[in-house]
């Protein structure tokens, strides 16, 4: 019997190790404690340790004598936390995987400007702001509304959109006051958003899903759904534009997420990662090709699976609708018992790690809902993605619009009663 490859996976959801022992993988999982499910991870997993994954000295100290006494073949992650450290101890051992330069231009947004800027790709107006004044100064150079948000931001944290003096004044404070990566000004682009999933090896891209979004006020996206049927017109400039961000920036392997606009002057990207999305959409463009981006971040790297030649094709439609409510203390949830599809609870007084527990424990259903708070909770407004974690509802259905409309009737049968006393915060 050949022995089993083994990887180190650093951080991230578990979703990419499921299944590894089957496939023949030896995982040796490093993550932050209380930051993942352990009773999820532990089945795929042959060790378990925990420590500060965006340490690259203390990832070095966990994985060197192991490394040593029973050599890895690949060293990954799918989080940005840990993105550089994982590349600086790459680089310590010897092993392949992306340069530490490489996921510093990805996550710093205007050296991805840059990057795109010296390629002529996808020209947005930006600035690196230092004072209130240049915010001020680069509004009136736009002559149109601009956005203001951290230049190493996540989440829908602090993005700002502002069309006068003053507006621009307060973004520029509080982004600065978060302080993540301090603030970036960019001309506000005007359309829908949607996101091309894709996976590289070698060099070679392959566009696996493009996902379409509806986002609130604060930017946040509440609904993802595959295929986009608003990137369908724009499909080959998004194979040929998504492949030339990713070559850019010097990404070569693992998956990447890259949002973009649909500008009335064609796509322009808003940032990419190289990491598998959030929000469950590596499942809905499982549900909707049938390749799973999840298993290949293991499989493609150990040869066990082949990166397809070209985009597959989407054969159904699929979509994740997160739920909402006022922000206040939740007195009811009404409506779940009715609700014709496989329900989970997240259990009383636990947190879930991530926004979609128990999304891979619905293979095989078609549609489902998963609520993640109690009555006698705290719930916040929709302001971040942090604060989707009331729950959320997915349906498979032949076509995207189909899928979105049945998490619409899923979503409107669930609601959260909530005491206006309390603000949730």
């Amino acid at each position: 019997m050949t022995s089993p490859h083994r990887i180190a996976v650093i951080g991230g959801r578990p979703a990419p190790v499921h299944g590894a022992r089957e496939l023949g993988i030896d995982v040796t999982l490093i993550h932050t404690e209380g930051q993942f499910d352990r009773a999820e991870a532990e089945p795929h997993c042959s060790t378990i340790l925990t420590g500060d994954i965006t340490d690259a000295g203390e990832l070095l100290a966990l994985l060197q004598p192991l490394h040593e006494a029973n050599p890895f073949e690949f060293i990954l992650t799918t989080t940005e936390l840990a993105a550089v450290s994982v590349g600086e101890v790459n680089a310590k051992l010897g092993l392949p995987g992306t340069s530490p330069e490489v996921s510093l231009t990805i996550q710093d947004k205007a050296l991805t400007r840059q990057a795109l800027d010296r390629h002529g790709l996808s020209p947005v107006l930006y600035r690196q702001i230092d004072s209130e004044a240049e915010a001020v100064e680069f509004l009136a150079e736009v002559g149109g509304p601009i956005v203001l948000k951290p230049g190493k931001g996540a989440g829908s944290l602090h993005i700002h959109k502002v069309d006068n003096a003053e507006d621009a004044v307060r973004a520029v404070r509080e982004v600065a006051a978060f302080g993540y990566g301090g603030v970036l000004a960019e001309e506000f682009l005007e359309g829908p958003v949607i996101s091309v999933e894709a996976f590289s090896h070698r060099g070679h891209h392959v566009v696996l899903g493009i996902c379409e979004y509806r986002v609130n006020e604060h930017f946040v996206e509440w609904e993802c759904s595959v295929s986009s049927d608003q990137a369908a017109p724009h499909l080959a400039t998004l194979h040929e534009l998504t492949a030339g961000v990713l070559d850019a920036v010097g990404l070569t392997d693992g998956p990447s997420h890259s949002e973009f606009v649909l500008t009335p002057k064609g796509p322009r990207l808003l940032e990419t990662h190289n990491r598998l999305s959030g929000s469950g959409i590596p499942e809905m463009v499982n549900r909707s090709t049938g390749w799973d981006p999840a298993r290949l971040f293991m499989t493609v790297p150990l040869g066990i699976d082949r990166l397809p030649d070209v985009a597959p094709r989407p054969e159904r439609g699929a979509a994740i609708r997160f739920l909402d409510a006022e922000a206040g203390r939740i007195t009811a949830i009404t409506g779940v018992d009715d609700l014709p599809v496989p329900v989970r609870w997240v259990p009383a007084g636990t947190t879930p790690p991530h926004m979609i527990p128990f999304l891979k424990s619905f293979t095989g259903s078609e549609a489902g809902a998963v609520i993640s708070k109690h009555v006698g909770d705290r719930v916040a407004a929709m302001d971040s993605l942090l604060a989707c974690d009331k729950g959320y509802v997915f349906a498979t259905a032949p076509t995207r619009a189909e899928a979105v409309r049945r998490c619409e009737e899923l979503a409107a049968r669930i609601r959260f009663h909530v005491s206006a006393e309390e603000d949730g915060r």
